[in-house]
Protein backbone atom coordinates (compact mmCIF):
# COMPACT_ATOMS: atom_id res chain seq x y z
CA UNK A 1 0.00 0.00 0.00
CA UNK A 2 1.23 3.67 -0.26
CA UNK A 3 1.17 6.48 1.91
CA UNK A 4 0.90 9.71 2.36
CA UNK A 5 4.98 9.83 2.06
CA UNK A 6 5.11 8.43 -1.62
CA UNK A 7 3.99 11.30 -3.01
CA UNK A 8 6.04 13.62 -1.37
CA UNK A 9 8.81 11.52 -2.23
CA UNK A 10 7.87 11.57 -6.27
CA UNK A 11 7.53 15.06 -6.27
CA UNK A 12 10.91 15.67 -4.38
CA UNK A 13 12.25 13.25 -7.85
CA UNK A 14 10.61 14.85 -10.38
CA UNK A 15 12.30 18.46 -8.92
CA UNK A 16 15.03 16.84 -9.13
CA UNK A 17 14.92 15.75 -12.17
CA UNK A 18 14.07 19.58 -13.88
CA UNK A 19 17.48 20.20 -11.57
CA UNK A 20 19.25 17.58 -13.16
CA UNK A 21 18.37 18.11 -16.65
CA UNK A 22 19.39 21.95 -16.43
CA UNK A 23 22.96 21.23 -15.97
CA UNK A 24 23.38 18.78 -18.81
CA UNK A 25 21.38 20.73 -21.77
CA UNK A 26 24.07 19.77 -24.01
CA UNK A 27 24.29 16.41 -23.53
CA UNK A 28 20.34 16.25 -23.21
CA UNK A 29 20.24 18.34 -27.10
CA UNK A 30 23.42 16.01 -28.42
CA UNK A 31 20.68 12.97 -27.48
CA UNK A 32 17.91 14.70 -28.89
CA UNK A 33 19.56 15.22 -32.23
CA UNK A 34 20.55 11.85 -32.74
CA UNK A 35 17.15 10.69 -31.95
CA UNK A 36 15.30 13.11 -34.43
CA UNK A 37 17.74 12.36 -37.05
CA UNK A 38 17.45 8.02 -36.21
CA UNK A 39 13.31 8.69 -36.38
CA UNK A 40 12.80 10.61 -39.41
CA UNK A 41 9.38 10.05 -41.08
CA UNK A 42 7.95 6.69 -40.04
CA UNK A 43 11.10 5.45 -38.88
CA UNK A 44 11.55 3.68 -35.42
CA UNK A 45 13.93 4.12 -32.96
CA UNK A 46 16.10 1.36 -33.19
CA UNK A 47 18.21 0.31 -29.79
CA UNK A 48 21.40 1.66 -29.54
CA UNK A 49 21.66 4.08 -32.73
CA UNK A 50 22.03 6.77 -30.22
CA UNK A 51 23.56 4.55 -27.39
CA UNK A 52 27.11 7.15 -27.17
CA UNK A 53 24.95 9.96 -26.80
CA UNK A 54 22.58 8.37 -24.42
CA UNK A 55 26.01 7.28 -22.22
CA UNK A 56 26.59 11.03 -22.65
CA UNK A 57 23.38 12.27 -21.09
CA UNK A 58 23.39 9.12 -18.26
CA UNK A 59 27.00 10.19 -16.92
CA UNK A 60 26.34 14.50 -16.75
CA UNK A 61 22.85 12.99 -14.96
CA UNK A 62 25.41 10.61 -12.63
CA UNK A 63 27.96 13.62 -11.89
CA UNK A 64 25.20 16.68 -11.36
CA UNK A 65 23.40 14.13 -8.83
CA UNK A 66 26.74 13.43 -6.77
CA UNK A 67 27.48 16.69 -7.13
CA UNK A 68 23.93 17.97 -5.27
CA UNK A 69 23.86 15.30 -2.75
CA UNK A 70 27.47 16.70 -1.42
Amino acid sequence: MSGPNVWTRSRERMRLFSELFAQCGPEAATYGKCVAATTTGKQELKKDLCLKEFEALKRCFTTAAKRRGK
